[in-house]
């Protein structure tokens, strides 16, 4: 890796999330995080990839990665629709280690492989039909043009890149409601991150689980813009931009309450006010 590359600038925030992220990994497998529903049916799939079937469409016989995969349950669900290969990469040592016990539980024949995301076409072989990376991904990354150009090398001629994530304008709202919606954090992605210290995740932490002791976090937002303008200078082609009312986590409690995909305001009158998630599906000439 060169002086500039992302992994070496920003060394120490990096390992700071990895450290996050393994604490991160037993609390959530602790939580539930849907992990019995996945395990009880060797046909049944998470809501991330169910929500994206029509985008997927077959993808029998093909080869697929699957970026940031965590626990690795997106990664056994797209292996379970028939696809020939399925990598799943992620720098979490623990969330790897748990994702392959319950790859193991499930027989679901998926390849992990623990890899900074700027590294994956470095340490992965082969070239894939379709990038998949859901959920709370571009958050903690700090380069975006490096991120798109990390994907455009790993798809080959038609390949697919499939992105659902939280809206950078849901980001860029502050937690604190009691004054309505308002923004707290940068809409445009700036050099030095956002940074955290929090003792819990976006999951409701069990009774009797150990808070997170590797509080600190480092994030970074990024613009519709720069993530639209980020593939194209990459050289893919945008197929779908579209944007959601509905979120997958329940970001407000007091304002949101569970839908049928996810969570949504409870106030009729504020549902057209604000994206809240972000889907991208673009191609490899």
């Amino acid at each position: 890796m060169t002086e500039q590359d992302p992994g070496v600038v920003y060394c120490s925030h990096f390992a700071a999330n990895r450290a996050n992220w393994d604490d991160r990994a037993t609390l959530h497998e602790a939580s539930g995080y849907g992990i019995a529903e996945l395990l009880a049916s060797p046909t049944a799939l998470t809501k991330d990839v169910t929500d994206d079937l029509g985008r997927l469409g077959d993808i029998s016989g093909l080869d697929v990665i699957h970026l940031q995969c965590h626990l690795g349950l997106d990664t056994i669900s797209l292996a379970r629709l028939g696809a020939r290969r399925v990598v799943g990469l992620d720098m979490s040592p623990r969330s790897l280690e748990r994702a392959r016990e319950l790859a193991r539980r499930a027989e679901a024949r998926i390849e992990l492989v623990e890899a900074n995301v700027y590294a994956a076409r470095e340490v992965v072989t082969g070239d894939f039909d379709l990038v998949y990376t859901t959920l709370g991904v571009l958050c903690w990354l700090p380069d975006i043009d490096a991120w798109a150009r990390v994907v455009a090398c790993l798809l080959r001629p038609g390949g697919r890149l499939i992105l659902r994530d939280d809206h950078p304008a849901f980001m860029a709202v502050g937690d604190d409601t009691s004054h309505g919606l308002t923004l707290h954090e940068p809409y445009f992605q700036r050099h030095e991150p956002m940074t955290w210290e929090n003792e819990g995740s976006y999951v409701e932490t069990p009774e009797g689980a150990a808070p997170i002791a590797h509080t600190r976090s480092h994030q970074w937002n990024h613009s519709v813009g720069e993530i639209l303008t980020a593939l194209l200078g990459a050289g893919l082609v945008l197929e779908e931009v579209s944007e959601t009312r509905v979120s997958a986590w329940r970001r407000w409690p007091d304002l949101m309450g569970p839908c049928e995909e996810g969570y949504r305001f409870t106030d009729p009158a504020m549902r057209d006010m604000l994206p809240l998630q972000l889907v991208v599906v673009a191609r490899r000439p």
